[in-house]
């Protein structure tokens, strides 16, 4: 019983069942190995980490949104509109910046 309820105090993570082979130089292999190191995990779960965060930020842009008809419509029309005149701003942009006096 003790041991069932061991096994239930901590879930399972998934299982890795997936492998990815890279080769590096040895510059590189030892940049990752020290880096590794320094987080306290190997080297493995070092550059998945890092892979999978380097893979969400590329996809984060790249991602699908999905809105009601009527919230389309809406975002649609917005983006169709002209753009609002900001004076201010014209004149910020067309204005000499400090350096070009």
């Amino acid at each position: 019983m003790a041991e069932m309820a061991a096994r239930t105090a901590h879930p399972r993570r998934p299982a890795k069942a997936e492998r990815i082979a890279l080769r590096a130089s040895q510059e590189q292999r030892e940049l990752i190995g020290r880096a590794s190191e320094v987080t306290s995990t190997t080297v493995s779960d070092f550059v998945l980490r890092a892979s999978i965060t380097r893979a969400e930020e590329v996809l984060a842009d790249r991602r699908e949104f999905r809105l009601p008809p009527d919230r389309w419509n809406a975002f649609v029309e917005m983006l169709d509109r002209p753009p609002a005149q900001k004076p201010r701003l014209r004149q910020l942009l067309t204005k000499p910046s400090i350096l070009e006096r």
